[in-house]
């Protein structure tokens, strides 16, 4: 009973969906420790604890004995989950093994259409795997995982169901072309240059209108408030930025040499008066 598909389930690809996974691994899996302590009456909410802990993916290592991320996996195909269960497995970003079981599940029972649709998104998701297979460790990275997936027949030690190329399911019309994120990210770059190059031709622009404002010659120099206050009070007018006064001086300017020579007239002079 352990090991039979859950009462009720659908066939997928015609078959029973544990038979996707081969029948040499399948027996392997069915005889592994995890299988027996770990995987039994696991419901789709209680193996999300399981698929929490996985530190690695891959198919069979060492002395052909499968990965716990297989027994998850077979798992899965025994009791079936709905498809918003597994679409909340992809959307837990912080899980990344149980975001990568859920992406191996839909792509061996989802139909084409929905494979693409759901797993090419992923690939936007460049965070590293442990990988383990029969020569040991290894790093991949998620979007490596995905387009293995994509264009692979075979992936973890496991024949995927045949998928169509993307191709033919556009020429069809069964699905749109695919959007490229390289040209979305080159578009949005040039439109932020564009509108650069606007702000800074505008903004040239109106420097150009101000400094041909500040270039336009003025007859008349500009004056500060105390200058102003000053010519107004007097009624003088202004040359050449000095103003000049209009009443005659009442003290004419004397010259140095002039100041001297009467000093010394008037010491003189006094001497005498004394002697």
């Amino acid at each position: 009973m352990a090991n039979t598909t859950v009462r009720g389930a659908a066939s997928i690809h015609g078959q029973n969906p544990q038979f996707l996974v081969e029948t040499v691994i399948r027996n392997r899996i069915w005889e592994s420790v995890y299988w027996k302590e770990h995987c039994f009456a696991l419901t789709a909410e209680s193996l999300i604890d399981k698929a929490i802990e996985l530190r690695f993916i891959g198919g069979v290592y060492g002395n052909q004995r499968p990965t716990e991320f297989l027994c998850l996996l077979l798992k899965l195909l025994q009791i079936q989950p709905e498809k918003e269960i597994l679409i909340e497995y992809l959307q837990a970003d912080e899980f990344k093994y149980m975001r990568a079981l859920a992406a191996m599940y839909i792509r061996m029972t989802f139909r084409a259409v929905e494979v693409y649709e759901i797993l090419e998104p992923l690939m936007k998701d460049y965070r590293k795997l442990r990988w383990r297979d029969m020569a040991g460790y290894s790093l991949v990275y998620f979007d490596e995982f995905v387009y293995q997936l994509l264009t692979e027949e075979r992936v973890c030690d496991i024949i995927l169901p045949r998928l169509p190329k993307r191709q033919t399911l556009e020429e069809s019309g069964e699905i749109g072309p695919r959007k490229s994120r390289l040209l979305d990210a080159m578009e949005g770059k040039n439109d932020h240059g564009g509108s650069d190059r606007s702000r800074s031709s505008s903004r040239s622009q109106s420097m150009d209108r101000r400094g041909s404002r500040t270039r336009t010659p003025s007859p008349y120099r500009s004056r500060s408030p105390s200058e102003a206050g000053s010519e107004r009070r007097s009624g003088s007018p202004s040359v050449n930025g000095r103003y000049v006064s209009r009443s005659p001086s009442r003290s004419p300017s004397r010259s140095p040499a002039h100041s001297r020579r009467s000093s010394r007239s008037r010491s003189i002079s006094s001497d005498e008066m004394e002697s």
